[in-house]
């Protein structure tokens, strides 16, 4: 299995964070492929499962993900359930300061990505609450079926698979920095650490 893990720090309440990441459907928001989010069944807790409707370059395709586990606030554990061996779960962990106290120290990295946008900084209170957020994602691209796509003619099913998995190194970033951004209401530049265990991505 490839794995891969962004994370970063939000100013936020762990529980808003939580509840921010269990709407699934507003994920369309952030991610440039994904084109829609319909709920089949569930109200976001175990057993709760999605259609997710992703367009990239002439293909489309409707994954299907199940919710498989949660722990309010600070898991969510999801798998893809037909045509790829893949899943993943998002984190929120509090993070503790000098004090011991979950908070801020009151540093706040600024550095522009190149997805920020033009604004002020996030003026962090060194009361403030801070977690740290986390996507995780596991998947393996040799359980990929090529029965999934309808593709072009002349159009092999491994090239779309090589082309692709990059991809979602990008993708997981980018929902990242905006969705922190949205949840602090701010144009900060959103600092990520990334975790690659893959020669794909």
């Amino acid at each position: 299995m490839d794995e891969l893990v962004v994370s970063t720090e939000v100013y936020a309440d762990p529980e808003e964070v939580y509840e921010f990441l269990l709407d699934f459907p507003g994920y369309a928001r952030y991610s440039k492929y994904l084109d829609g989010v319909r709920t089949i069944e569930g109200d976001g807790g175990p057993g709760t499962r999605y259609a997710l409707r992703f367009a990239w370059w002439k293909v489309s395709y409707t994954a299907h993900s199940r919710v498989t586990g949660v722990e309010p606030p600070e898991r969510i554990d999801w798998e893809i359930t037909k045509d790829i061996d893949a899943g993943g779960r998002w984190r929120v962990t509090p993070v503790t300061g000098a004090d011991g106290d979950a908070g801020s120290d009151g540093d706040v990295d600024a550095d522009a990505d190149s997805d920020a946008d033009a604004g002020t900084d996030v003026d962090a209170d060194a009361n403030a609450p801070v977690c740290e957020v986390a996507l995780e994602v596991e998947f393996d691209p040799g359980s990929a079926s090529p029965d999934a796509l309808d593709l072009p003619r002349l159009v092999s099913f491994d090239w779309v698979v090589k082309k692709a998995v990059p991809l979602i190194r990008t993708e997981a970033e980018r929902v990242i920095q905006r969705a922190v951004r949205d949840l602090e209401d701010s144009s900060r530049g959103v600092d990520l650490d990334v975790y690659v265990d893959s020669e794909r991505i």
